[in-house]
Protein backbone atom coordinates (compact mmCIF):
# COMPACT_ATOMS: atom_id res chain seq x y z
CA UNK A 1 0.00 0.00 0.00
CA UNK A 2 1.32 3.43 -0.89
CA UNK A 3 1.87 5.97 1.83
CA UNK A 4 1.04 9.62 1.15
CA UNK A 5 4.76 10.22 0.63
CA UNK A 6 4.88 7.66 -2.16
CA UNK A 7 3.74 8.11 -5.71
CA UNK A 8 1.21 5.88 -7.47
CA UNK A 9 3.97 3.44 -8.45
CA UNK A 10 5.39 3.06 -4.93
CA UNK A 11 8.36 5.40 -5.41
CA UNK A 12 8.82 8.72 -3.65
CA UNK A 13 6.21 11.32 -4.51
CA UNK A 14 7.36 13.95 -7.00
CA UNK A 15 6.75 17.65 -6.94
CA UNK A 16 7.25 20.58 -4.63
CA UNK A 17 6.82 19.43 -1.02
CA UNK A 18 4.05 16.94 -1.89
CA UNK A 19 3.43 15.91 1.74
CA UNK A 20 3.03 19.53 2.81
CA UNK A 21 0.84 20.22 -0.23
CA UNK A 22 -1.54 17.43 0.76
CA UNK A 23 -1.72 18.62 4.39
CA UNK A 24 -2.35 22.21 3.28
CA UNK A 25 -4.93 20.84 0.85
CA UNK A 26 -6.84 19.22 3.71
CA UNK A 27 -6.99 22.52 5.61
CA UNK A 28 -7.97 24.53 2.53
CA UNK A 29 -10.57 21.91 1.59
CA UNK A 30 -12.11 22.04 5.08
CA UNK A 31 -12.27 25.84 5.08
CA UNK A 32 -13.80 25.91 1.59
CA UNK A 33 -16.37 23.28 2.60
CA UNK A 34 -17.45 25.21 5.71
CA UNK A 35 -17.69 28.45 3.76
CA UNK A 36 -19.88 26.75 1.13
CA UNK A 37 -22.09 25.35 3.89
CA UNK A 38 -22.41 28.85 5.37
CA UNK A 39 -23.41 30.15 1.94
CA UNK A 40 -26.03 27.42 1.69
CA UNK A 41 -27.43 28.27 5.11
CA UNK A 42 -27.66 31.92 4.12
CA UNK A 43 -29.58 30.97 0.96
CA UNK A 44 -31.97 28.80 2.99
CA UNK A 45 -32.56 31.68 5.43
CA UNK A 46 -33.16 34.07 2.51
CA UNK A 47 -35.63 31.62 0.97
CA UNK A 48 -37.58 31.29 4.22
CA UNK A 49 -37.56 35.08 4.66
CA UNK A 50 -38.78 35.58 1.08
CA UNK A 51 -41.66 33.13 1.57
CA UNK A 52 -42.65 34.88 4.82
CA UNK A 53 -42.47 38.25 3.06
CA UNK A 54 -44.56 37.09 0.08
CA UNK A 55 -47.19 35.48 2.29
CA UNK A 56 -47.20 38.58 4.48
CA UNK A 57 -47.79 40.81 1.45
CA UNK A 58 -50.74 38.70 0.37
CA UNK A 59 -52.32 38.87 3.84
CA UNK A 60 -52.14 42.65 4.26
CA UNK A 61 -55.66 43.89 4.92
CA UNK A 62 -57.24 40.50 4.17
CA UNK A 63 -58.26 39.46 7.65
CA UNK A 64 -59.19 40.98 10.99
CA UNK A 65 -58.13 37.78 12.73
CA UNK A 66 -55.27 38.85 15.03
CA UNK A 67 -52.42 36.55 13.94
CA UNK A 68 -53.11 37.28 10.29
CA UNK A 69 -53.77 40.99 10.74
CA UNK A 70 -50.22 41.64 12.00
CA UNK A 71 -48.65 39.85 9.04
CA UNK A 72 -46.96 41.93 6.42
CA UNK A 73 -43.91 41.94 4.19
CA UNK A 74 -40.46 41.72 5.75
CA UNK A 75 -39.04 45.22 5.85
CA UNK A 76 -36.03 45.54 3.56
CA UNK A 77 -36.36 42.03 2.16
CA UNK A 78 -34.88 42.99 -1.21
CA UNK A 79 -31.85 44.59 0.46
CA UNK A 80 -31.28 41.50 2.60
CA UNK A 81 -31.59 39.19 -0.40
CA UNK A 82 -29.11 41.32 -2.35
CA UNK A 83 -26.46 41.26 0.40
CA UNK A 84 -27.08 37.60 1.28
CA UNK A 85 -26.83 36.42 -2.33
CA UNK A 86 -23.59 38.36 -2.80
CA UNK A 87 -22.12 36.49 0.16
CA UNK A 88 -23.48 33.12 -1.01
CA UNK A 89 -22.11 33.41 -4.55
CA UNK A 90 -18.62 34.18 -3.29
CA UNK A 91 -18.94 31.48 -0.60
CA UNK A 92 -19.46 28.80 -3.26
CA UNK A 93 -16.55 29.76 -5.56
CA UNK A 94 -13.74 28.35 -3.36
CA UNK A 95 -15.48 24.98 -2.99
CA UNK A 96 -16.13 24.79 -6.72
CA UNK A 97 -12.48 25.51 -7.48
CA UNK A 98 -11.22 23.05 -4.86
CA UNK A 99 -13.42 20.27 -6.27
CA UNK A 100 -12.51 21.03 -9.91
CA UNK A 101 -16.12 21.97 -10.50
CA UNK A 102 -15.62 24.71 -13.07
CA UNK A 103 -16.64 24.01 -16.64
CA UNK A 104 -14.02 22.33 -18.80
CA UNK A 105 -14.03 21.20 -22.42
CA UNK A 106 -12.94 17.57 -22.16
CA UNK A 107 -13.43 16.79 -25.86
CA UNK A 108 -10.11 18.43 -26.75
CA UNK A 109 -8.06 17.00 -23.88
CA UNK A 110 -9.43 13.46 -23.55
CA UNK A 111 -6.73 12.09 -25.89
CA UNK A 112 -3.94 13.67 -23.83
CA UNK A 113 -2.04 11.84 -21.13
CA UNK A 114 -2.46 12.59 -17.42
CA UNK A 115 0.60 14.86 -17.23
CA UNK A 116 -0.46 16.88 -20.28
CA UNK A 117 -3.94 17.30 -18.77
CA UNK A 118 -2.30 18.38 -15.51
CA UNK A 119 -0.24 20.95 -17.45
CA UNK A 120 -3.40 22.38 -19.05
CA UNK A 121 -5.12 22.42 -15.66
CA UNK A 122 -2.10 24.25 -14.24
CA UNK A 123 -2.39 26.93 -16.93
CA UNK A 124 -6.12 27.29 -16.23
CA UNK A 125 -5.50 27.49 -12.48
CA UNK A 126 -2.92 30.23 -12.96
CA UNK A 127 -5.38 32.27 -15.03
CA UNK A 128 -8.15 31.68 -12.49
CA UNK A 129 -5.88 32.66 -9.57
CA UNK A 130 -5.02 35.93 -11.31
CA UNK A 131 -8.73 36.53 -11.89
CA UNK A 132 -9.59 35.67 -8.26
CA UNK A 133 -6.98 38.11 -6.93
CA UNK A 134 -8.23 40.81 -9.31
CA UNK A 135 -11.83 40.28 -8.19
CA UNK A 136 -10.86 40.37 -4.50
CA UNK A 137 -8.81 43.54 -5.04
CA UNK A 138 -11.62 45.36 -6.87
CA UNK A 139 -14.19 44.20 -4.32
CA UNK A 140 -11.93 45.54 -1.56
CA UNK A 141 -11.68 48.92 -3.29
CA UNK A 142 -15.46 48.99 -3.81
CA UNK A 143 -15.99 48.23 -0.12
CA UNK A 144 -13.63 51.03 0.92
CA UNK A 145 -15.46 53.42 -1.42
CA UNK A 146 -18.88 52.54 0.04
CA UNK A 147 -17.49 52.91 3.56
CA UNK A 148 -15.79 56.25 2.84
CA UNK A 149 -19.03 57.79 1.55
CA UNK A 150 -21.14 56.23 4.35
CA UNK A 151 -23.55 54.87 1.76
CA UNK A 152 -26.53 53.01 3.21
CA UNK A 153 -29.38 50.95 1.84
CA UNK A 154 -32.64 52.79 1.19
CA UNK A 155 -35.06 51.01 3.52
CA UNK A 156 -33.00 49.45 6.31
CA UNK A 157 -30.32 52.15 6.30
CA UNK A 158 -27.81 49.32 6.56
CA UNK A 159 -24.27 50.37 5.59
CA UNK A 160 -23.72 49.20 2.00
CA UNK A 161 -20.17 48.13 2.72
CA UNK A 162 -21.43 45.29 4.95
CA UNK A 163 -22.50 43.31 1.88
CA UNK A 164 -19.10 43.94 0.29
CA UNK A 165 -17.35 42.82 3.49
CA UNK A 166 -19.37 39.60 3.60
CA UNK A 167 -18.53 38.90 -0.05
CA UNK A 168 -14.85 39.66 0.65
CA UNK A 169 -14.64 36.59 2.90
CA UNK A 170 -15.46 34.34 -0.04
CA UNK A 171 -13.39 36.36 -2.52
CA UNK A 172 -10.26 36.08 -0.37
CA UNK A 173 -10.85 32.37 0.17
CA UNK A 174 -11.35 31.96 -3.58
CA UNK A 175 -7.93 33.55 -4.16
CA UNK A 176 -6.34 31.31 -1.50
CA UNK A 177 -7.91 28.16 -2.96
CA UNK A 178 -6.88 29.21 -6.48
CA UNK A 179 -3.29 29.68 -5.31
CA UNK A 180 -3.37 26.26 -3.66
CA UNK A 181 -4.71 24.61 -6.84
CA UNK A 182 -1.69 25.96 -8.74
CA UNK A 183 0.55 24.10 -6.30
CA UNK A 184 -1.62 20.97 -6.56
CA UNK A 185 -1.59 21.05 -10.38
CA UNK A 186 2.16 21.65 -10.48
CA UNK A 187 2.73 18.59 -8.31
CA UNK A 188 0.35 16.55 -10.47
CA UNK A 189 2.19 17.65 -13.60
CA UNK A 190 5.58 16.76 -12.08
CA UNK A 191 4.20 13.50 -10.69
CA UNK A 192 1.83 10.94 -12.13
CA UNK A 193 -0.81 13.31 -13.49
CA UNK A 194 -4.17 14.54 -12.23
CA UNK A 195 -5.57 12.95 -9.09
CA UNK A 196 -9.14 11.79 -9.00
Amino acid sequence: MNSPANGAHGGPAKGIAPDLERRVGLVVDTLARWLALAGGLVLIALTVMSVISIVGRSLVGVSDFWPLSVMGPVTGDFELVEAGCAFAVFAFLPWCQMRRGHVTVDVFVSALGPRARAALTLAGNILLAVTAVLIAWRLWLGMLDKKAYSETTFILQMPSWWGYAAAMVGAVMFAVVSAYTIWRSLNEMLGDGERA
